[in-house]
């Protein structure tokens, strides 16, 4: 690359991935084929509109690669209609709403310290919730989704869309039970599936598919795509609305966005033809083996995990019990070489700057080729930073608010010595599990 500085930042970006764990849930590692496709002639092109009904000329390979891209995602989820052309997630979310509701319309989805997202509702702080009316529904003290509560809701609030989807929440979610409460108000049922999609594709979680009226997944997470997002229509969403796919592509253009980015769609083409191999769903199982083997462990430890444990790829360890903030183990770790995330846990007190959690999983681990022998190794690696922490702590008597308000963070991360004990053999598994060079 003729740009050093850009260069530069390329290389160390990829040492740094190539010399720790990818542990945040939300991250995976895309193949080479994924990256040649975003790096191709395909983002030169402008394709404002779709497929044969384009503003353009210059469309006839631009049309073909959306149409196979299409194709390829109605053939892997089994549904009717595809829209491959969201620039992400919360874009995505976005159409679904200005698409299928009316400004003022009311939209339920789970709160954020339980698992939601900020495009579920949340009030006042996003577009979802200062556009629309929002409700929100919490877990239960046990970390649980209670259903009845959530019918309960559902029935004194009548809203137009009910959403059925997490970023945190390690449990299965029952779309039959969401089905059948949104059927009795008479609402429209929407799953975010952007976090598990790879998991359902490989069979280790349920479909929402003959549940769901509309479903959106990003394709960069468990599915190990590009960065980007896609709507899905369902047989029930088409027969309660024969129109709803074309609400859909005109909420995406022109109601939000202009022409799609051909590169990312090229790139989402390629990895729903990798998701379709039997490997994939060997990949998928293997997560979720991994996650299981390492929140137990984790728990052997004395840990207190969200919901007691994990039926998915993801991991929450609730922090309050040991007296450390969320970031200051998330910094500590890193420093370590273990890369995961500070994290709201429900009921938290704490700003979401400064939570009481730490969420991490298993899906960038496992594209690595680790396995459940690794993963005890990895529960004993955290065990060992976080008992550090703790010590250091007590050592410099700085409590959790004090800590907050000081800023001590570093000095207690520095003063821990365990730190780069853990991040020299961190650094020694990754290179025998070596992923792939990005130059």
């Amino acid at each position: 690359m003729k740009d050093k500085a850009v260069g530069k930042l390329i290389k160390q970006e990829a040492k740094r991935q190539q010399e720790t764990l990818m542990m945040i849930p939300s991250e995976n590692y895309a193949s080479q084929d994924v990256m040649d496709a975003l790096g191709s002639v395909f983002t030169n092109k402008y394709s404002e509109g779709y497929p044969q009904k384009r503003y353009y000329q210059g469309q006839k390979y631009s049309d073909m690669l959306e149409e196979l891209a299409i194709e390829r995602a109605k053939k892997l989820f089994k549904v009717p209609f595809v829209n491959v052309q969201p620039y992400s997630g919360s874009p995505a979310n976005t159409a679904i709403y200005f698409a299928l509701l009316k400004p003022g319309d009311k939209i339920m989805g789970l709160a954020l310290p339980s698992g939601g997202h900020l495009t579920h509702g949340v009030p006042k702080i996003t577009f979802s919730g200062k556009f629309f009316q929002t409700v929100q529904y919490d877990v239960a003290k046990d970390g649980r989704i209670d259903y009845d509560a959530v019918e309960r809701m559902a029935t004194k609030e009548k809203p137009q869309i009910i959403v059925a989807g997490t970023t945190h929440y390690s449990r299965l979610l029952d779309f039959k039970r969401f089905a059948q409460i949104t059927e009795k108000v008479n609402a429209l049922l929407m799953v975010d599936v952007s976090h598990v999609i790879g998991l359902i594709v490989a069979g280790v979680y349920p479909n929402p598919v003959p549940y769901a009226h509309v479903i959106m997944t990003t394709t960069h997470k468990t599915l190990r795509g590009p960065r980007g997002a896609i709507i899905l229509v369902t047989d029930k969403g088409l027969k309660k609305d024969p129109e709803m796919g074309e609400k859909i592509n005109k909420a995406v253009f022109p109601g939000l966005q202009g022409g799609p980015h051909n590169h990312v769609t090229a790139a989402m083409a390629v990895c729903f033809q990798e998701a379709s191999k039997q490997s994939f769903i060997k990949y998928g199982q293997q997560i979720v083996k991994n996650a299981k083997v390492l929140a137990d462990e984790l728990k052997k430890m004395g840990y207190e995990l969200l919901s007691g444990g994990t039926d998915s790829h993801v991991i929450v360890i609730d922090l309050r019990s040991i007296g450390l903030l969320g970031n200051t183990a998330a910094e500590a770790l890193e420093a370590a070489g273990l890369v995961l995330n500070r994290n709201a846990v429900p009921f938290d007190t704490n700003p979401p700057y400064f939570p009481s959690g730490i969420r991490f999983g298993t899906p960038g681990m496992t594209s690595r080729g680790l396995k459940e022998k690794q993963m005890k190794q990895v529960a004993k690696w955290i065990d060992k930073v976080l008992r550090g922490l703790k010590e250091e702590k007590e050592r410099l008597k700085i409590d959790s608010l004090g800590e907050r308000k000081r800023d001590n963070r570093n000095k207690i991360i520095a003063e821990t010595s365990v730190i780069k004990t853990v991040a020299r053999e961190v650094k020694a598994l990754c290179k025998k599990f070596p992923i792939r060079k990005y130059y």
